[in-house]
Protein backbone atom coordinates (compact mmCIF):
# COMPACT_ATOMS: atom_id res chain seq x y z
CA UNK A 1 0.00 0.00 0.00
CA UNK A 2 1.25 3.41 -1.26
CA UNK A 3 0.65 6.48 1.76
CA UNK A 4 -1.50 9.39 -0.01
CA UNK A 5 -0.65 12.34 1.88
CA UNK A 6 -0.25 15.85 -0.10
CA UNK A 7 -0.30 19.27 0.89
CA UNK A 8 -1.10 21.18 -2.26
CA UNK A 9 -1.36 24.50 -3.50
CA UNK A 10 -4.35 24.87 -5.29
CA UNK A 11 -7.73 22.85 -5.86
CA UNK A 12 -7.63 19.42 -4.85
CA UNK A 13 -8.74 16.38 -6.91
CA UNK A 14 -11.28 14.54 -4.92
CA UNK A 15 -10.99 11.54 -7.31
CA UNK A 16 -7.66 10.82 -6.93
CA UNK A 17 -8.02 11.24 -3.20
CA UNK A 18 -11.21 8.88 -3.41
CA UNK A 19 -9.33 6.49 -6.01
CA UNK A 20 -6.29 6.39 -2.90
CA UNK A 21 -8.47 3.97 -1.34
CA UNK A 22 -10.57 2.49 -3.39
CA UNK A 23 -10.63 -1.22 -2.84
CA UNK A 24 -11.89 -4.59 -4.23
CA UNK A 25 -12.35 -5.96 -0.99
CA UNK A 26 -14.23 -2.74 0.53
CA UNK A 27 -18.04 -2.12 0.56
CA UNK A 28 -17.64 1.44 2.09
CA UNK A 29 -15.95 4.03 0.80
CA UNK A 30 -16.30 7.26 3.26
CA UNK A 31 -15.26 10.92 1.52
CA UNK A 32 -14.77 14.13 3.83
CA UNK A 33 -14.49 17.74 2.25
CA UNK A 34 -13.74 20.35 4.81
CA UNK A 35 -15.07 23.75 3.07
CA UNK A 36 -14.85 27.02 3.73
CA UNK A 37 -18.03 28.57 5.18
CA UNK A 38 -18.95 31.88 5.56
CA UNK A 39 -19.25 32.39 9.19
CA UNK A 40 -17.55 31.69 12.32
CA UNK A 41 -18.33 32.12 15.66
CA UNK A 42 -20.88 34.33 15.34
CA UNK A 43 -18.98 36.44 11.96
CA UNK A 44 -18.98 36.82 8.87
CA UNK A 45 -16.27 35.59 7.03
CA UNK A 46 -15.63 37.11 3.58
CA UNK A 47 -11.63 34.36 2.61
CA UNK A 48 -9.16 32.44 4.80
CA UNK A 49 -6.09 31.67 4.06
CA UNK A 50 -3.79 28.93 5.19
CA UNK A 51 -0.20 28.77 5.93
CA UNK A 52 1.72 24.86 6.54
CA UNK A 53 5.17 24.72 8.06
CA UNK A 54 7.60 23.24 5.84
CA UNK A 55 7.28 19.69 6.94
CA UNK A 56 3.37 19.89 6.93
CA UNK A 57 3.21 16.86 4.53
CA UNK A 58 5.84 14.49 6.33
CA UNK A 59 3.17 15.45 9.77
CA UNK A 60 0.12 14.18 7.45
CA UNK A 61 1.73 10.97 5.52
CA UNK A 62 2.89 9.89 9.70
CA UNK A 63 -0.85 10.62 10.91
CA UNK A 64 -1.97 8.46 7.65
CA UNK A 65 0.06 5.73 8.27
CA UNK A 66 -1.01 6.02 11.89
CA UNK A 67 -4.23 5.98 11.18
CA UNK A 68 -4.21 3.16 8.54
CA UNK A 69 -2.24 0.76 11.08
CA UNK A 70 -4.63 1.52 13.83
CA UNK A 71 -7.77 1.11 11.94
CA UNK A 72 -6.89 -1.33 9.38
CA UNK A 73 -8.86 0.72 6.71
CA UNK A 74 -7.47 2.14 3.78
CA UNK A 75 -7.01 6.35 4.70
CA UNK A 76 -5.78 9.03 2.50
CA UNK A 77 -5.70 13.28 2.68
CA UNK A 78 -4.90 16.23 0.96
CA UNK A 79 -4.94 19.87 3.26
CA UNK A 80 -5.03 22.70 0.32
CA UNK A 81 -2.87 26.08 1.15
CA UNK A 82 -2.99 28.89 0.24
CA UNK A 83 -5.65 31.70 -0.34
CA UNK A 84 -9.11 30.27 -0.61
CA UNK A 85 -12.41 31.53 -0.74
CA UNK A 86 -15.60 30.77 0.57
CA UNK A 87 -16.91 27.38 -1.41
CA UNK A 88 -13.38 26.00 -1.69
CA UNK A 89 -12.21 22.65 -0.25
CA UNK A 90 -9.51 22.96 2.12
CA UNK A 91 -9.04 19.26 3.16
CA UNK A 92 -10.34 15.90 1.52
CA UNK A 93 -10.51 13.02 3.46
CA UNK A 94 -11.15 9.65 2.67
CA UNK A 95 -11.34 6.00 4.43
CA UNK A 96 -12.64 2.56 3.01
CA UNK A 97 -13.35 -0.88 4.66
CA UNK A 98 -15.45 -3.74 4.45
CA UNK A 99 -18.37 -1.77 5.99
CA UNK A 100 -19.66 1.63 6.62
CA UNK A 101 -19.28 2.06 10.32
CA UNK A 102 -15.72 1.13 10.33
CA UNK A 103 -15.22 3.61 7.39
CA UNK A 104 -16.89 6.48 9.11
CA UNK A 105 -14.82 5.77 12.46
CA UNK A 106 -11.67 6.10 10.55
CA UNK A 107 -12.47 9.00 8.16
CA UNK A 108 -13.65 10.49 11.54
CA UNK A 109 -10.13 9.86 13.37
CA UNK A 110 -8.43 10.42 10.42
CA UNK A 111 -9.79 14.34 10.05
CA UNK A 112 -9.17 14.74 14.02
CA UNK A 113 -5.57 13.64 14.01
CA UNK A 114 -5.22 15.74 10.85
CA UNK A 115 -7.12 19.07 12.61
CA UNK A 116 -4.85 18.25 15.78
CA UNK A 117 -1.51 16.96 14.38
CA UNK A 118 -0.48 19.06 11.01
CA UNK A 119 1.54 22.21 11.49
CA UNK A 120 -1.45 24.28 9.03
CA UNK A 121 -2.74 27.47 10.49
CA UNK A 122 -5.44 29.36 9.49
CA UNK A 123 -6.09 32.94 9.01
CA UNK A 124 -9.77 33.91 8.80
CA UNK A 125 -10.45 37.26 7.02
CA UNK A 126 -13.73 38.98 8.17
CA UNK A 127 -16.32 41.15 6.37
CA UNK A 128 -15.51 44.35 9.19
CA UNK A 129 -11.96 44.02 7.74
CA UNK A 130 -10.44 42.88 10.32
CA UNK A 131 -8.39 38.97 10.12
CA UNK A 132 -7.11 37.00 12.81
CA UNK A 133 -5.53 33.24 13.12
CA UNK A 134 -7.34 30.77 14.48
CA UNK A 135 -5.74 28.10 16.65
CA UNK A 136 -2.10 29.25 17.05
Amino acid sequence: MTLYAHVVEGPIDEAAVRDAVGSDADGAVVLFCGVVRDHDGGRSVRALDYRAHPDAERFLADIVARVNAQTGCLVAAVHRVGDLRIGDVALYAAASAGHRAEAFAACELLVEEIKRGVPIWKRQHYDDGVSEWIGL
